[in-house]
């Protein structure tokens, strides 16, 4: 185990091991947060299910009510018209094939790509590169689009993606500190909604775990399961 500093413990011994309602956590970790930076308040969430098989694996997007509290900045592979729609949407970066070169000689400027799909052809040439960083445009999470202006805008809007991961585990961003507790368990709650409604027909008992909430450099607050019910109903 990682060595914990003195505040980190000693804001972990205030807090205990005691479950709470997720807008009593996000109070909790956001009233602990001891970093003189805006921390980002996290979730981690355990689901029933197994992403070894494909009809398990839960994988979306969901548009926070109060964004990630970043400015994203976006990245448009497109071309014609479609390049002026994505300028005025308020797309950071716009083109085509000087940014696959400018990609492939290291440059990595943005945090989100998108791409229309006439150009995913050449965009695919660098997959290598941007998919292990999370940049690869993906029909799935709605960043394959000749709807480059809606794409834009949600991106910028606070638009997340996740998975699960092999062990079951969901993780994401749900905002900064400095939101409040309100805006926080806002967003939380939609992140929830929308992971319920990923649920697959094969996942079979409990399907929403075991969950977290933490700051970037705080403890994990846990959640009492059964006050979710009463968040997303």
């Amino acid at each position: 185990m990682p060595k914990r500093g003195k505040k980190y413990l000693e804001v972990s011994n205030n807090i205990g091991q005691e479950k709470q309602s997720v807008s009593d956590a996000v109070k909790v970790a956001i009233d602990s947060s001891f970093t003189k930076f805006d921390e980002t308040v996290d979730v981690a969430l355990r689901l029933g299910v197994d992403p070894r098989h494909a009809d398990q694996m839960v994988r979306g997007t969901v548009v926070l009510p109060n964004g990630i509290g970043k400015e994203v900045k976006v990245l448009v592979f497109a071309k014609g018209e479609k390049e002026s729609e994505a300028q005025e949407a308020g797309a950071d970066f716009v083109g085509n094939d000087e940014f696959i070169e400018k990609i492939k000689g290291g440059w990595f400027g943005f945090d989100k790509a998108v791409a229309t799909p006439d150009i995913m052809g050449s965009v695919g040439k660098i997959g290598k590169l941007l998919g292990p960083r999370g940049l690869m445009p993906n029909a799935k999470t709605g960043t394959v689009t000749f709807d480059v202006a809606r794409a834009v805008n949600e991106l910028k809007a606070g638009k997340i993606d996740f998975r699960v991961e092999k062990a079951g585990i969901v993780h994401a961003p749900m905002g900064k500190v400095s939101f409040g507790a309100e805006k926080i368990t806002q967003n939380v709650t939609a992140f929830l909604e929308t992971i319920m409604r990923l649920k697959p027909t094969s996942s079979k008992g409990t399907y929403l775990k075991t969950m977290a909430i933490s700051t970037t450099m705080g403890p994990g607050i846990k959640i009492d399961m059964g006050s979710i019910k009463d968040l997303i109903t």
